[in-house]
């Protein structure tokens, strides 16, 4: 019988503290959430009207983001070409840069004037910029490397064996994809999506400098935390608690195996 052999004593204690950095502003929140008023806070038309656009769009980017993703990935793992250490650093630079500069880069291609946006105005009269396609767009640049990330890791620790073997059996390139290599995909691919998604319920800096803050079209929860905490923070730690406890809820029920010990 194996024992398990407790950590040292400075461990535990900085392991304490890490959960402490955690728990302490949650609690901070559940404490200073004005009770009293919750349910007319969360009931509003703001707060549903931008709750509703945080699901859609972070549902939309997280589809998005697999449809481009998963190719991504698969050339990364799979794959051997000139420059695949500059376009893994590429992919993974919209995590390390800061959202608001995503925000400007955005503007700066897909704007009114910018080097796609403009073109396409100019042509067909459509403006991306201030639209829910350009939160979705926000949302999505700034989540989908989570999932590229995920995807990859788990392309490589694949059993390429299995995938071979299906194909000396006449298995077409397609019919291995759809019958091993996705099933057995199937746990990176949830933990991808879920990540993704997650980031962009929580997507700010980007959306607010591409997409605005119009209340009804463009503002998510994110958003409406940010416009409250101006002039009833009381408001904005209510929004705040309820986008919170969605994201548990979620990873919750989609990815319960992110709690699980061995």
């Amino acid at each position: 019988m194996t024992r398990r052999r407790s950590a040292p004593v400075a461990l535990t204690l900085l392991a304490v503290l890490g959960v402490a950095l955690v728990v302490l502003p949650l609690i901070g929140l559940i404490v200073r959430t004005p009770w009293s008023r919750a349910g007319e806070i969360l009931g509003s038309e703001t707060a549903r009207t931008a709750l509703r656009l945080s699901l859609i769009v972070a549902t939309a980017s997280a589809l998005l983001g697999s449809l481009v993703g998963f190719p991504l990935a698969w050339a990364l793992a799979r794959s051997e070409f000139r420059g695949k250490a500059l376009v893994r650093a590429l992919v993974v630079l919209p995590l390390v840069m800061p959202p608001v500069v995503g925000g400007v880069a955005l503007l700066s291609a897909f704007g009114r004037r910018g080097l796609v946006g403009g073109p396409v105005y100019d042509a067909f009269g459509v403006q991306i910029t201030f639209t829910v396609w350009a939160a979705v767009l926000a949302s999505t640049f700034v989540s989908f490397p989570l999932l590229v990330l995920a995807l990859e890791v788990g392309l490589r620790s694949l059993d390429r064996r299995l995938e071979d073997a299906a194909s000396t059996m006449g298995a077409s390139r397609w019919y291995v994809l759809r019958r091993v290599t996705l099933p057995l995909l199937g746990p990176q691919i949830a933990a991808g999506l879920v990540l993704a998604w997650a980031r962009a319920l929580g997507e700010f800096g980007a959306t607010i400098t591409f997409a605005g803050n119009l209340a009804g079209h463009t503002q998510t929860l994110p958003l409406a935390v940010f416009e409250d905490l101006q002039t009833d923070p009381g408001g904005a730690i209510a929004l705040s608690l309820l986008l919170v406890t969605v994201s548990l809820i979620v990873i919750v029920t989609l990815r319960g195996r992110f709690l699980q010990t061995s």
